[in-house]
């Protein structure tokens, strides 16, 4: 399986000549999406969902679906008709070849007076975690885990200790649009130094062989 990073929290996955795009959100470049054959979502917040990217990736290709929880699916199956599925935790499913698992339900708390909306993450084939924008456990071993690494809604320790308790192989760095160059490092460091696990970053149009 190929990894390539886009910008913010968005990937793609590639195997056996099928594509896998997660999050393709405002932040990601316009053809995120584009050559994707199914695109996972989430949770609703811009940086992970745009209805433009995903309109893209569809016109694009008129075989590509979407995997999506409800608040999402609410917002885009009458746009898309026929191409939208609804997941929740604990789900598995297959997309363009890939096997999806489903794991958490709700959105890391940004401030005790900011509701909590949804947000699922996916494990796919059993081996690459995306949480969205949650430090969800998934309960089962860990190939490779997508690391949020900064947010309004974490801090580096947490960071560090969601590393050591999902126990991954290898962690590389996703949702760090808003991350100064002058701030990589010193997470670099800490996190590869404290979390007890590989830790990459890869550039956006980076790619890394799973």
């Amino acid at each position: 399986m190929r990894l390539t990073k886009k910008t913010h929290a968005c990937i793609r996955l590639e195997k056996d000549g099928q594509t896998l795009v997660i999050d393709p959100g405002t932040f990601s470049e316009e053809d995120a999406a584009v050559g994707a054959d199914a695109i996972l979502v989430t949770h609703e917040h811009l940086d992970h969902f745009n209805e433009d990217r995903l309109r893209a990736g569809l016109e694009a290709n008129p075989a590509a679906r979407i995997w999506t929880l409800r608040s999402v699916a609410e917002k885009i199956s009458a746009a898309f008709p026929g191409r939208v599925h609804t997941v929740g935790h604990g789900d598995s499913f297959t997309a363009a070849g890939f096997d999806v698992q489903v794991h958490g339900e709700l959105h890391a708390v940004i401030h005790p007076d900011i509701p909590r909306i949804t947000n699922v993450g996916y494990l796919v084939d059993g081996s690459v975690f995306h949480p969205g924008d949650a430090l969800t456990v998934p309960g089962h071993p860990v190939e490779t885990l997508l690391l949020p690494v900064h947010a309004p809604w974490n801090k580096i320790s947490e960071v560090i200790d969601y590393v050591r308790e999902v126990k991954p192989r290898r962690a590389f760095d996703i949702h760090d649009a808003l991350l100064t160059d002058l701030a990589r490092p010193i997470y670099d460091s800490q996190i590869g130094s404290l979390g007890g696990a590989e830790h990459g970053r890869l550039a956006p149009g980076e790619t890394a062989d799973l």
